[in-house]
């Protein structure tokens, strides 16, 4: 019984991480539209603001190192933490459905920006901006996500609605994820800290005039 439980939590848990990178996927499509909708106004300001953010990253670079490291990894802790709290509360269940799309919106509505006001080099500048952490930092998330989504609905079936079942696997298979997703956000913070910063600083002379 408990090798078909833990292959039926294995199975759920793939279902639910394709339901998570569905959700992350569609919010990428929604956050390239919601770039392409924006008035003439509001394009102008993002515009006048990009271009001073490349200028300067083009001249000066972006900060670099242990410490840069520590604070890109709290962020990601954060999100972290915030994603298994969820799972563990059962409320919060759709919350991780939202957050999963509204890291797709993040991601395609700045990789939109970048293509819209800068054509092919904008979408090369993104990829080498946006692309190395977040093929790191988006599957923990998803991850961690399925994960704490498969720990709430066994709360839900067997506590809630049975009032009995085993706790421990749900709650070990949450902890196991969470750690694999922990390490992972910290090579994606690495990468943040330390591969990106020059990247981008070549890549924005690209984008500058002049």
């Amino acid at each position: 019984m408990r090798a078909g439980g833990g292959m039926g939590r294995t199975k759920e848990e793939r279902l639910l991480f394709a339901a998570a990178a569905f959700l992350c996927a569609a919010g990428i499509v929604c956050g390239a539209l919601l770039a392409g909708s924006l008035g003439e106004e509001q394009r102008n300001l993002l515009a006048a603001d990009l271009s001073r953010f490349l200028l300067k990253l083009s001249t000066e670079g972006v900060p670099q190192g242990a410490s840069s490291f520590w604070t890109v990894y709290w962020l990601h802790g954060r999100w972290l933490l915030l994603i298994v709290l969820l799972g563990v509360s059962v409320i919060g269940l759709p919350l991780l459905a939202a957050l999963d799309f509204l890291k797709g919106v993040l991601v395609g509505f700045a990789v939109a920006t970048l293509a819209i006001q800068h054509g092919g080099r904008g979408v090369a500048f993104s990829l080498v901006a946006v692309a190395p952490s977040n093929l790191l930092a988006l599957p923990a998330y998803l991850a961690a996500s399925a994960a704490a989504a498969a720990f709430a609905l066994h709360l839900v079936r067997f506590r809630l609605m049975r009032r009995q079942g085993p706790l421990l696997p749900a709650a070990a298979s949450l902890s196991g994820t969470a750690a694999a997703a922990a390490l992972l956000l910290a090579a994606a913070a690495a990468a943040e800290a330390w591969l990106s910063p020059p990247l981008m600083a070549w890549a924005a002379q690209w984008l500058v005039p002049g």
